[in-house]
């Protein structure tokens, strides 16, 4: 399966996830009122998806993997600001372990795709793709589509849409 657009990959949907929890979290109470906070946390956020979108775009696994990085420190960012929002009280714990939770899921997707355009670069693989197998017969190569690491299986029919 080729992926074509970076809202199909699992490390951007999670972080979009959150952006859209923050969102709602910072549009009322006391963090909506607190304008350094909210801004400050809707700003990482949308950086973390950013960044993902356009390292995506420029595809080229190494490129991508360091527009990952900044990614990952925008998540790193949110996490300190969901715990200085649950510590003044802008949360219930509830909430913060919600958002929480998302953000240590968003994470790990992120590194796991990291590590995985590091060593597609480095082994000059491109990504989404099992390496060919090399024919025996002389027949044309056909090779199996691999998901990347962080997608989701597209349902039946729905490959090209």
């Amino acid at each position: 399966m080729r992926i074509d657009d970076f809202r199909k990959l699992i490390v951007w949907q999670l972080a979009d996830e959150l952006r859209h929890e923050i969102l709602a979290f910072t549009d009322t109470g006391p963090a909506s009122r607190d304008f350094k906070y909210r801004d400050q946390i809707r700003d990482a956020i949308a950086s973390a998806c950013r960044n993902t979108s356009e390292g995506f775009d420029r595809f080229r696994p190494a490129e991508f993997a360091r527009f990952l990085e900044f990614a990952r420190g925008s998540l790193g960012e949110v996490q300190d600001c969901l715990i200085d929002g649950r510590d003044r009280k802008y949360m219930d714990g509830e909430r913060f372990d919600k958002m929480w939770l998302l953000s240590k899921r968003a994470v790990g997707a992120n590194t796991s795709l990291q590590m995985y355009l590091k060593d597609c670069a480095a082994s000059g693989r491109e990504p989404w793709r099992h390496p060919k197998p090399k024919p025996e017969n002389g027949e044309p190569e056909t090779g199996t589509p691999n998901p990347q690491p962080g997608t989701k299986n597209p349902e039946p029919g729905t490959e090209n849409s």
